[in-house]
This record gives C-alpha cells, structure tokens and sequence, in this order.
C-alpha cells in the first residue's frame, strides 16, 4: 500500500513538473521571440531594450518612454513637446542618441523641445542663450537663424548676458549645446540626447541576451531573456514545488493512517462489546 502510494505521489510530481516547466519554457521562447533586435531599413541603426517600435514589437519589449517608429524606412521618435525627429544613431554604450531633424532646423527643435519629463537628456553640455526677434537685421557680427527668420523678422541666439538691441524683444531663453552658426550644417551636428535608466537595466544589459518588461502583481519588472539564467530559476522555482509537494503529501498520508488506526480501534472495541 506504502509502495503504490510513492508511485502515485512520484506520478504527480512528474507530471505537475512537466506542466510548470512547460509553461514557462513557452513564456520564455515567446518573449524571445518578440523581442528580437530590429531595426527600420538598410543602414538604419539596431533598435533592443530599452527602445522598441511600435506596431512591430509588443510593448513589453521596451520602456514606454523609449518607443520608436518605422516610417519610409527611417527610424522616428516622437516627443510631445515637439514631434517627430529622426534617429540617426543608438550608442547603447555610451547610452547616445543622435537626432536629426526631419525640417532641417536644429535651431527650432532647440527652441521648442522639452526635455523635463522624458528620461532624456542633451549629451553635450549645455549653456543659456535667448532667442531674439527683431525687427531689422543686426550687423554681420550677429549670425541670424536663416530657416526661423522671415521678410520682416530676423530671429538671433545671443548669449544671456548680451544687452538687448533696440529693434529687438526676447522670445526664449534655454539650455542648449550650441547657438547658430552658419559655418555648421544642421545635419551634420544633429542633436545628441543621452538617457538614464534603472540600476536593475544595467544589471540585465550587462548579463547580455535580451532584456524585457515583464508584468507583475507590483507593476513592471526587468527581466533577461538570456535562457542560460532562466533555466537556473525554473530549476530553483521547481524544486521548491516539489519539496511542498512532498511534504503536503507525507502529511496526508500520516492524517490518513492515524484515521485507519482509530478506525480500527473502534472497531475492536464495538466486536468486544
């Protein structure tokens, strides 16, 4: 009887195993599948974790502030502040990305982005400048924004400090990397962003494989997508599901046998009696 009750509890385990196991070897293989490195074209640069595309790639495979796009086969992120802009490049070392404005103006996305609630920051460092609008053209020594000027206004970055000229009334003081030269074409500087991200991405990005969001009862969670690491979790995961197992089964059986016993003794009592 102890013996046909071993294979049942072995059977049990085996087969409670083999359904855990399974279901989280297809988690995996479904994570990995759908997070794989892409990107939007020939040349376009390599998009992974934390950045990830839309309509191509589900939202787990990235951070939401990351989110990018293929249009034409260029790669795009999208700021609210401003709109569109292009990705040029991803350094995902030094944790860089190169911008490059699709209107080819540098000096209006200076003037209109807004970095304060994105995790991005400019790479370069920064200093105050206003924007001018004046009525008149300055003399040749001031470099005038040509793609924000117009027929009857001229539109200047000037340092902070700088007295004001008469025909002139500031529109905008920011931080930004450079003011306007004419010397420095737009799309050959772009705009370097640098960004910042959780110690747990570090810890995930430097296990390599790929890395993902995984949904959880306390919101998102990092995890690594390398095989390697997770099979060492299912291992310790499953082992602690067969010792409860184990152990709730041991205490059956002994609720079982005690009962028998007293069964037994009644019986004896009333065949007595």
């Amino acid at each position: 009887m102890i013996l046909r009750f071993m294979v049942s509890l072995a059977m049990d385990a085996a087969f409670i195993f083999i359904l855990v196991f399974s279901s989280m070897f297809l988690s995996t293989e479904a994570f990995q599948s759908n997070c794989f490195t892409l990107n939007c074209g020939d040349g376009a640069p390599d998009i992974r974790f934390p950045f990830w595309v839309s309509g191509r790639q589900p939202h787990y495979c990235g951070r939401p502030a990351f989110e990018l796009s293929c249009k034409h086969n260029t790669t795009m992120i999208r700021f609210p502040s401003y709109g569109d802009l292009v990705v040029k490049s991803i350094s995902y070392g030094d944790r860089k990305l190169q911008l490059l404005d699709p209107n080819n103006c540098v000096h209006q996305v200076f003037l209109n982005l807004n970095l304060s609630h994105t995790p991005f920051r400019y790479y370069y460092v920064v200093k105050n400048y206003t924007y001018l609008n004046c009525s008149t053209r300055l003399p040749p020594s001031f470099s005038e924004v040509s793609c924000l000027s117009g027929p009857r206004h001229h539109i200047y970055t000037v340092k902070s400090s700088l007295v004001l000229p008469e025909s002139c009334r500031p529109v905008k003081t920011v931080a930004i990397p450079f003011s306007y030269s004419p010397y420095l074409a737009d799309n050959s500087f772009g705009l370097g962003l640098s960004w910042s991200s959780p110690e747990r991405d570090e810890d995930c990005e430097a296990k390599g494989g790929q890395c993902g969001l995984q949904t959880g009862c306390l919101g998102f969670s990092i995890k690594n997508l390398n095989f390697g690491d997770v099979s060492d979790k299912m291992l310790k995961i499953l082992l602690c599901i067969l010792t409860v197992i184990l152990v709730m089964s041991i205490k059956i059986h002994h609720s079982k046998k005690v009962d028998m016993q007293l069964e037994n003794e009644n019986l004896l009592e009333v065949l007595r009696c």
